[in-house]
């Protein structure tokens, strides 16, 4: 067991020595000056943070069971010898656990998990039904990121005659967003006798969700040329609510033909700020896409986000029961679950996904 212990020791011992090596950088004046480096370098020591504290106890926990051995081999009373027995038993049981603990915090990481995150909700079959159940889906998020003391900032919204909505743009600021919301992506269904259907009929419809994180540095350039940016009045459906001054923003990136809107602010210049930075969100997630398809095969089993044009999720109205298809997971708590409880799905996700890393690390 110590020789288990002992391969661990080795295998975080770089992260130790370079998180010793981080704290200390962070403390000099020279990099305190330098605030863009200075907040890389308390990034990088963050991500590495757990493993170095891991590193420290089970340095510990070896160290003291070697000791223990030790002693065992030239202790001849009974009584101190089932001591020292008892001893080293609960001190493997205690390396192995902490092996286990490491072996999770080796596992590749999103270096975006600790992001902000852009929810994007649309319509899809279904019209006005889908239309509806998307706005339910955005009050859902909304719900859940106040359980989680998260900031909700509604981008940009499209919206129905009847208060559906077409799409919908959702900021979610808060530590760690991303790495909940990301499992989120994908296709929702929904199942219930729609209010405008007079027989009572249960119709499926569905609506899509994509959740990008929000990115503050990228490395590919965008250049003004690329871009078309025009402005228009902000309003609601039906025209309610026009702002008569044009605030409102949309920019096409033109070599991949997106299209990014926001009217969440009155002022222009705001506008502009918050609709570029969800443009850089989409670069980013495109070039990303990019690079995943040069090994997706071994990607597959390994990706945190869900794919979009996925089923993962069925709200089933008559039944009170919402079932997550990736993890055969069912609550019948529908509206515990529209009202925000969805930490239950995505545990079972981070799960499923830790469980397939660590076959694939093993």
């Amino acid at each position: 067991m110590e020789n288990l212990g002992r391969d661990y020791l080795t295998k975080t011992e770089k992260s130790k020595a370079r998180y010793d090596e981080l704290t200390d950088l962070i403390m000099r004046p020279e990099i305190i000056a330098d605030n863009r480096e200075w907040k890389k370098l308390v990034k990088e020591r963050n991500a590495i943070e757990d493993i170095a504290n891991a590193h420290e106890e089970l340095k510990n926990l070896v160290e003291n069971l070697e000791s223990c051995e030790s002693d065992l081999k030239g202790e001849t009373d009974k009584e101190m010898r089932a001591l020292f027995e008892s001893e080293i038993e609960e001190l493997q049981e205690k390396v192995e656990k902490k092996v286990e603990d490491i072996k999770i915090l080796l596992l590749p990481k999103d270096e975006n998990d600790d992001s902000n995150a852009i929810v994007e909700i649309r319509s899809a079959a279904g019209g006005e039904e889908s239309a509806l159940f998307a706005l339910e889906l955005c009050r859902m998020y909304s719900h859940y990121a106040e359980k989680k003391n998260w900031k909700v900032e509604y981008i940009d919204m499209a919206e129905t005659e009847i208060g559906g909505v077409k799409e919908a743009t959702i900021m979610v600021r808060g530590k760690g967003a991303f790495s909940r919301l990301k499992y989120e992506s994908g296709v929702h269904r929904v199942q219930r006798v729609p209010e405008t259907e007079s027989q009572g009929r249960i119709h499926t419809s569905t609506a899509t969700v994509a959740v990008l994180p929000e990115v503050e540095d990228v490395d590919f350039e965008i250049l003004d040329k690329d871009l078309r940016i025009d402005t228009y009045h902000s309003g609601g459906a039906g025209g309610q609510n026009v702002n008569k001054v044009e605030t409102a923003i949309r920019i096409t990136y033109l070599p991949l033909n997106i299209v990014v809107t926001c009217q969440d602010e009155r002022s222009q210049l705001k506008n502009k700020e918050k609709a570029f930075n969800i443009l850089k969100a989409k670069l980013y997630d495109y070039y990303q896409e990019q690079k995943m398809s040069e090994y997706d095969a071994n990607r597959k089993s390994q990706v945190g986000r869900g794919n979009r044009n996925e089923r993962i999720r069925t709200y089933n109205y008559p039944q009170g029961r919402v079932t997550d298809h990736r993890t055969n997971l069912s609550s019948y708590d529908l509206n515990g679950v529209l009202n925000g409880n969805l930490d239950e799905f995505i545990d079972a996700m981070i799960l499923k996904e830790r469980e397939e890393l660590l076959q694939n690390y093993n």
